[in-house]
């Protein structure tokens, strides 16, 4: 005859059982704390204490100390792709982009014609926003933003950006950030020789030799990107990946429109520093004490 394993009470299996430790870095895991420890027996102070944990996990998306966002509330993907259909708003051409929505106190106005600024220096897949925070301060009579594909990431910079004005009156006016595709829209938002200053800063180095032409920068993206740039305008690139940052200085270095600054030029250049110091990835790459690999050319006129 088969044996019968007697009953067990689902109570008296939870009461036995260890509940995992809360997370303070997840919210669901203290909820599920929570259910698990409100059903097994326990003093009501500790109930108490984690129901305040909760709160303060969830309550609120800033830093009190700091007012700034918390990066955990805007996760995402760490690189998309580019070539994939995506659905956000772009300007038909670079007078139809609103500088009032993105620099409200330097353009107050529905109509910026009497405003001769424009923006300078763009960040092409500015992450978290890191340089351009720094290069706020360093370069304050310049517009810069940051053009990233990552609808959270995008939110998250804005708000830091919204943040930092509010916690700083007066600065961060001249940097915004905008949530688009690069790769395919420069030229919606760029007239011929506007910019002085484009970054590439820790680009997906897709691998696979069949996604090579998803990197941000090859041969004729560089066609674009000259445009943009006025003649002496500089471009920036820099990775931890010693393959993918071989192929960046290779395609600058055979672009007729592109010439390698001077060692000493590098030196002088205040935004070099910026390159490694600045960045979220740049900072884990020296905490995890990597090598980074950096291609600085200038936009020249093409030879006759």
């Amino acid at each position: 005859m088969a044996s019968h394993r007697p009953p067990t009470n689902s109570r008296s299996r939870l009461a036995d059982r260890k509940p995992r430790p809360p997370s303070s870095r997840r919210s669901r895991s203290l909820a599920r704390y929570c259910v698990a420890r409100s059903r097994a027996p326990c003093s009501s102070n500790h109930r108490l204490q984690i129901r305040d944990m909760i709160e303060k996990e969830t309550t609120s998306t800033f830093n009190k100390s700091t007012g700034l966002p918390r990066k955990r509330f805007y996760r995402a993907r760490a690189h998309s792709n580019p070539l994939s259909d995506s659905h956000f708003p772009v300007p038909l051409s670079p007078s139809q982009f609103d500088y009032s929505l993105h620099y409200p106190q330097l353009f107050p106005a529905l109509s910026d014609d009497d405003n001769p600024k424009r923006i300078q220096f763009a960040d092409i897949g500015c992450g978290f926003g890191g340089l351009l925070v720094a290069l706020s301060t360093v370069f304050p009579d310049k517009l810069m933003i940051g053009m990233e594909i990552r609808d959270k990431v995008t939110e998250y910079v804005k708000e830091r950006i919204s943040a930092l004005r509010t916690t700083n009156p007066g600065q961060y006016q001249n940097v915004s950030v905008v949530r688009t595709n690069s790769m395919k829209y420069i030229p919606n938002y760029f007239e011929k020789g506007q910019l002085t200053k484009m970054f590439f800063l820790f680009p997906d180095p897709h691998f696979k030799e069949k996604n090579h032409r998803r990197r941000v920068i090859s041969p004729h993206l560089l066609d674009e990107y000259a445009y943009t740039l006025a003649v002496g305008g500089i471009i920036y690139t820099i990775t931890d990946v010693e393959e993918l940052g071989e192929w960046m200085k290779g395609c600058l270095e055979n672009h007729p429109m592109f010439e390698a600054l001077m060692e000493g030029e590098l030196e002088n250049d205040p935004v070099v520093k910026l390159l490694t110091s600045a960045t979220e990835e740049g900072q884990k790459v020296a905490r995890n004490g990597g090598q980074t690999f950096q291609a600085v050319y200038r936009r020249i006129a093409p030879s006759l």
